[in-house]
């Protein structure tokens, strides 16, 4: 069976950074549990883990222009290129991870809830996602950009979730 994959263009225009009235789906659910109840210094100690888990980014993508990707709300340079995978997302970053360990850190995390699972899992997170993982860290000063960086992943799934449609409504044309 042939695998269909394609890097999403970037299109204009952000969307709101609350989350449908669906509910959370499990990933989402399960990773903020799991950071809710941590004390201050597991939550340092996992944030540390999840620094080394960030995938690596594919070598397809390593000589694109990568301008349209970038994340220019967020301090640290980071680019976050989405690919769609037979129907589901996955997303990719180019981040330098010893030099952004908290960013390399909260990108694996939000990527491990939402990758490989269709466009509504990822418009599910909630609003308060940024915060329920990063609270108590001493590191507000990071919110803006971590929450920039999930309303471009929001954004992206928009972006196929539309794709989606459409090709549907192509094939059903006769």
């Amino acid at each position: 069976m042939e695998r269909k994959s394609r890097a999403i263009p970037l299109k204009s225009g952000m969307p709101d950074s609350t989350s449908p009235a669906s509910a959370t789906p499990e990933p989402i659910t399960k990773t903020l549990k799991r950071f809710a109840n941590l004390s201050r210094e597991d939550k340092m100690q996992t944030l540390l883990a999840y620094s080394r888990k960030l995938e690596p980014l594919p070598e397809r993508f390593r000589t694109i222009d990568r301008a349209a990707f970038h994340v220019h709300e967020c301090q640290t340079p980071v680019d976050i290129i989405p690919e769609m995978r037979d129907g589901n997302l996955h997303f990719y970053a180019a981040v330098d991870t010893r030099q952004s360990p908290t960013v390399a850190a909260f990108l694996a995390i939000v990527f491990a809830a939402v990758n490989d699972h269709p466009p509504e899992t990822t418009l599910a997170l909630p609003s308060d996602f940024v915060s329920t993982v990063m609270s108590n860290i001493g590191l507000g000063a990071r919110e803006v950009g971590l929450n920039a960086i999930v309303a471009r992943l929001k954004r992206y799934a928009l972006e196929a979730q539309g794709d989606r449609t459409r090709s549907k409504v192509e094939e059903a044309k006769p």
